[in-house]
């Protein structure tokens, strides 16, 4: 994933800027960079933060980067913000999401306008590069950003940071939220708005999927009205989203402490406590407990000052030790015990089988599982949320290839709760983790408890719908 922080103010900008970005580390391990405007131009730093804090990476170069305007960007794949000079002026750009075509669009370009572009590893193209090479071909930012988001497959929302202020965009469908904020003196825009309280901004509202405005700190100015159709990502609130962050006026912690509820009334059991996976099951797991009316105990504690999270590094092995070193367990609550777990998600259950193992060595009598959202059986082709490079990693499709070989037509039954297909799949994960039992939220419980029409929500994860 990723996220951005922008702020235009009437004061120096570079504290709130600095803090506003470092509230989406949560959403990156890759890359962090600022940007800003001053009198004098732009300054642009840039941090690999692999095995460092973003904090601890940019805190030596704030005193060059005091200004009244900037964005900031945490990254999981891509150096940025990226520095522009084009005939459109001098810019800063930032991206989160996905261009799914980044390689069509780069070959038709180069061959078009006789453009070049950098390549990555593996002959890749920085989509953010891609990005403001597209927006260029208008006359107009504002024109410029609409060919972008007319041309991509996936997604893409956008800062860009101009001498005169900022423009903001929400991806078309609105996949990734696109927040406004505001204090006396300044106006802000986010991807989490748990970065607002602690800098003083209050919410002003968010934007529509496909909208535009400019940002300067007298105020925010639509230049292009959101579209019909939202397609907000369901996993912000069951995974990657940050506990105190809202989308669309919605809560996450609430949503979990939700999702959580409906597990416990959908399939109770006899158990001593629940207890939830670090960080995000958490949420989860409080809600099983207060509505199964058991105790919610720790049987794992989380070791965080220098563990990464094990979801986002690339390379298998790498993601298994950081998820084995950071969970402590705490032998005096698992042995004898019988406890349900809640989890986020099951993505590909390596991690989770180890965890099932630990706790079974340690004398666990029972372990039960209840993930907050149903089986993942397609990969995302919207946004960069799992780094699965085939969706045969995922649990779910691993499941299906043994119930029906490598050749099969129709999913569908397999997205249905309480279906034949369904339910062999389901026991077939069960087994290869050691659970007890497991039972997945339900499509419908995890759409009641983000609150939002099913229509409104993109859950094509776990049951392929997709926007007509």
């Amino acid at each position: 994933m990723g996220g951005f922080f922008g702020i235009a103010s009437f004061e120096d900008c570079i504290a709130d800027l600095f803090y506003g970005t470092d509230y989406h580390s949560h959403l990156g391990t890759k890359r962090g960079g600022l940007a800003v405007r001053r009198d004098d131009g732009f300054v642009r730093i840039i941090h690999n933060i692999e095995n460092a804090q973003f904090r601890s990476k940019f805190d030596p170069d704030l005193d060059r980067m005091h200004a009244w305007a900037g964005i900031g960007v945490i990254s999981d794949v891509e150096d940025q913000p990226v520095l522009i000079r084009s005939h459109l002026g001098d810019y800063a750009l930032a991206t989160v999401g996905a261009i799914k075509n980044t390689a069509v669009l780069a070959r038709d370009l180069a061959r078009s306008r006789n453009l070049h572009f950098s390549e990555m590893s593996a002959g890749s193209v920085n989509q953010t590069e891609l990005a403001a090479a597209l927006i260029d071909q208008e006359e107009s930012f504002e024109a410029g950003i609409r060919r972008l988001q007319a041309s991509i497959e996936g997604s893409c929302s956008l800062l860009i940071l101009t001498e005169k202020g900022i423009y903001a965009a929400r991806d078309g469908r609105g996949r990734t939220p696109v927040i406004i904020g505001r204090k006396t003196g300044s106006y802000a825009v986010t991807m989490e708005t748990c970065a607002f309280p602690n800098l003083g901004y209050e919410v002003e509202r968010d934007l529509g999927p496909g909208e535009t405005v400019f940002i300067t700190p007298d105020g925010v100015e639509q230049l292009h009205a959101p579209g019909d159709v939202l397609q907000i990502c369901g996993f912000l609130w069951v995974y990657y989203g940050y506990p105190a962050s809202s989308y669309e006026g919605i809560n996450v912690e609430e949503v979990r402490n939700r999702c959580g509820s409906y597990l416990a009334r959908r399939n109770p059991v006899a158990i001593d406590f629940a207890a939830g996976i670090p960080d995000s099951g958490v949420g989860h797991g409080i809600g099983y407990a207060a509505e199964a009316k058991v105790p919610f105990k720790r049987p794992f504690v989380k070791y965080t000052p220098t563990w990464a999270r094990s979801f986002m590094p690339q390379n298998q092995t790498v993601r298994d030790l950081v998820a084995r070193m950071k969970l402590i367990p705490i032998r005096e609550l698992i042995r004898g015990k019988k406890f349900l777990f809640c989890e986020d998600s099951i993505v590909r259950g390596t991690q989770l089988q180890d965890t099932v193992q630990r706790l079974r060595d340690m004398g666990a009598l029972e372990i039960h599982m209840r993930p907050a959202c149903p089986p993942l059986v397609y990969g995302c082709k919207f946004l960069n949320f799992s780094v699965s490079r085939s969706e045969m990693d995922l649990a779910a499709r691993r499941a299906i290839r043994e119930i029906e070989g490598e050749s099969i037509a129709d999913l569908s039954p397999y997205t249905h709760e309480g279906t034949r297909q369904y339910n062999a799949m389901e026991e077939r994960i069960r087994l290869r983790l050691k659970l007890t039992t497991l039972k997945y939220q339900r499509i419908e419980d995890l759409v009641a408890a983000i609150g939002l029409p099913k229509e409104r929500l993109c859950t094509y994860c776990w049951d392929g719908a997709e926007p007509k």
